[in-house]
Parts: structure tokens; sequence; C-alpha cells
């Protein structure tokens, strides 16, 4: 297997502590020491990503109608095959990544930027190009991404509540379609283009107006709370560089006590691994430990993972629950 550590051509991250998994390398990210094996950890990884290599069409999407066809699910599918750190260009998936940008890229509106036929794809999407400009060779994607991130800035511009919905046109918002702008945006950033303070202060503006009395995020007002959003929100806070302040305690410890058994399970384990990643190297080796133990169980025999939201999706967020025992992409720096 080719590993090789992927040191975008920002040069903001670079691939240290390295330690033994399989033919490669993955980094350590904490020296507490757990009964998780590096070895094992790999297994179900690239276990997972041979079936979405094989499962893959020649159109670069997947099988499973409708989500598995939807640019921002073949999106996270690439972020979870770029978080391995393979090759992207000449590596044992190389063929799969180039599919998957070349369908993204054959989704996007060469006038506005959008991608796809919602800004829940359309931020997916957006993150998946983030990831890979600068790594995967294609003079494609840095155009492409900065007219995403453009869509995006002028969709939050124009929406009363400065964040997003459904449509680039919404003049309502909600935390769960802004959680995929404002993520995007800090990628699109860790990435070398340029977004606005002035815009993330107003994401985070209004996911302050969603938080709950008791620290966690509802839907469009401050009710509501369940796990899936309150990761959202924390998650965000984190990426603003605010885990010090009250409102990320307040909704971390909302999240440490909150079931993760509901609708949005797989939401919850894309957007709860990173908020526990950033919030706790404690919290997060023991989530990690239950998390890993969850999903060696619930693996199917090909590899894959089921899910309400099809079966690419619910594979792509399960592996990116795991990628942060690599830690191969800059958006999970610390």
């Amino acid at each position: 297997m080719s590993r090789f550590p992927i040191i975008a051509s920002w040069g903001l991250w670079i691939a240290l502590n390295c330690l033994p998994i399989g033919h490669g390398h993955a980094q350590q990210l904490f020296s507490d020491q757990t009964d998780l094996t590096a070895s094992a950890i790999d297994r179900i990884y690239v276990k997972a990503l041979q079936h979405l290599s094989a499962s893959q069409n020649e159109q670069g999407y997947w099988a499973d109608r409708p989500y598995g066809m939807e640019p921002g699910v073949v999106g996270l599918a690439l972020v979870s095959i770029l978080a391995h750190g393979d090759d992207p260009n000449h590596g044992p998936y190389a063929i799969t990544v180039r599919r998957c940008l070349d369908f993204i890229l054959s989704e996007q509106n060469q006038a506005t930027g959008y991608i796809g036929r919602t800004m829940y794809n359309h931020g997916f999407a957006t993150l998946a190009l983030a990831e890979a400009y600068g790594t995967v060779i294609d003079d494609r994607t840095g155009p492409a991404l900065k007219l995403a991130i453009g869509l995006i800035l002028e969709s939050q511009k124009q929406n009363p509540s400065h964040a997003w919905r459904y449509s680039p046109e919404s003049k309502d918002a909600d935390t769960t379609v802004s959680g995929a702008q404002m993520v995007s945006l800090f990628a699109a950033r860790n990435a070398g283009l340029s977004v606005p303070q002035e815009a993330i202060e107003k994401g985070i503006d209004y996911f302050l107006s969603c938080q709950t009395k008791d620290g966690g995020f509802g839907y469009t007002t401050p009710s509501g709370a369940n796990s899936p959003r309150t990761a959202i929100g924390c998650l965000v806070l984190a990426l603003a560089k605010r885990k010090e302040t009250a409102a990320f305690q307040s909704a971390f410890n909302y999240l440490k006590g909150a079931s993760k058994s509901n609708n949005y399970y797989h939401y919850y384990l894309y957007y709860g691994s990173q908020a526990f990643f950033h919030a706790s190297p404690e919290e997060w080796n023991r989530w990690n430990k239950e998390n890993i133990s969850d999903l060696t169980q619930s693996q199917n025999p090909d590899g894959s993972w089921d899910g309400q939201f099809g079966t690419t999706f619910s594979t792509a967020t399960s592996l990116l629950s795991m990628a942060l025992n690599y830690r191969f992409l800059p958006i999970y720096e610390r």
C-alpha cells in the first residue's frame, strides 16, 4: 500500500510523530494508551475503502439512489479516501479519487459556482474541493473551489440571518446546512483562499443565537437541541478558536451527556468525532475507543455500513469518524 503524508501546497500541515500501521503510517495523536491497535483500526478502514472503490461506477458516483449520486455524498467519500493518507495521484485509490473529483466538477454550475441541487450538497462538495486542492494534481480544482466559496459568501450576504439554508437564495437558515458551509469556509481558509473574518463572525453569531440554555444547539431556534446539531455547533466554535468560551464549554458538556442514538446517527459520528477531538484528548480517546468498537461490530461483510441516507453516506461518515486516527488532512489540525 502506497502511503505518504499529504503536504498541502499552502504549507500548513506536515504529518509528524508517525507510527507503523499496516504497510503505511498514521499519526499518533496522544500519548494515552488504549487497547486499540493501529492495525485493527486500519483493517476496518481499508476494508471500507476497498468497498467504496469497488462499488463506484465509471461516472464517479454510487448506485444507492438517491444519495449515492449526490455530489455532497461523493464529496464526503472523497474526503474519507484522502483522509487515509494514500497518494491520491498514484496510490491504490487514485482512480476512485479521480472519478469523484470529475463528478463533483461536472455538477458545478460554471456561472454561479453552485454544486448540486441543495446547499447541503454544495457545502460537502466544497469541503472536498478544499481538501483536494494542493494534493490532487488537477488545475481545475483551484478555480472551482474559488467559485464555490464565492457562492457561499454571496448566499450569506443576502440572508437576513447571515447563515444558510436549502438554496443559495434562502431567506431563512438552520444550523445543519450552516454547519456544512462553515466547515467548508474553514477548510478553504486552510487551503490558502481568502475568507473574510466578517463572514466567519456572522456565521458564529447565528450559531450562538440557536444555542439553548442547557448548552445544546437547536435547528432554527434555541430549542430542540440534540447531539448531531450540538456536535456541529461544537465543531464550528472549535474551528473558530473559541474553545475557551463559555458557549463551547456548555455545548461540550451537553454533548458528553447526550445520547447518540437518533435518526441522524451518521451525521453525529461525522461531527461528533471532530467535536470530541478538539475538546479534550482524554474525552476523545474514550469516545474513539467506543466508536471503533461499535463500527467494528456493525460493519458489513463487504466493508460498508448501513444507514438512513444510504450505504455510501453511512460508509463515508463512518470512515470520517475514524479519520482522526490518521490526521492527514489540514481540517483535522487542533
